[in-house]
């Protein structure tokens, strides 16, 4: 018998709760709280400007860097099974999509 990995891609708008040193504590999807159950990963990637052409005022900040976190979870403080959830905040957003889950 082999294992497999069921990954499911979304991109739908999260809300994620954060400690005070900045580092997720619980993301709620779909009208229940996922717990963070392991060291989160996190990252950066760059937005493609120069294909999107997006251009902003002169002084607004930084409006290339897309900011990922990837976060094993669990429902609630259960021991339910532990899924991956992958975040992404793009530049000049405040909004948290959740891009993939992954049943492990």
């Amino acid at each position: 018998m082999t294992a497999t990995v069921s990954e499911t891609t979304l991109d739908v708008p999260v809300d994620v709760r954060f400690t005070a040193a900045g580092a997720p504590l619980a993301v709620r999807y779909d009208g229940r709280v996922w717990a963070v159950a392991a060291e989160p990963l996190h990252w950066f990637t760059r937005d493609s400007w120069w294909e999107t052409q997006q251009t902003v005022p002169v002084g607004v900040g930084n409006v290339v860097d897309i900011e990922h976190w990837r976060l094993q979870v669990r429902l609630g403080s259960s021991t339910s099974a532990m899924r991956t959830f992958e975040l992404r905040r793009n530049p000049l957003s405040e909004q948290w999509l959740l891009e993939t889950i992954t049943d492990n």
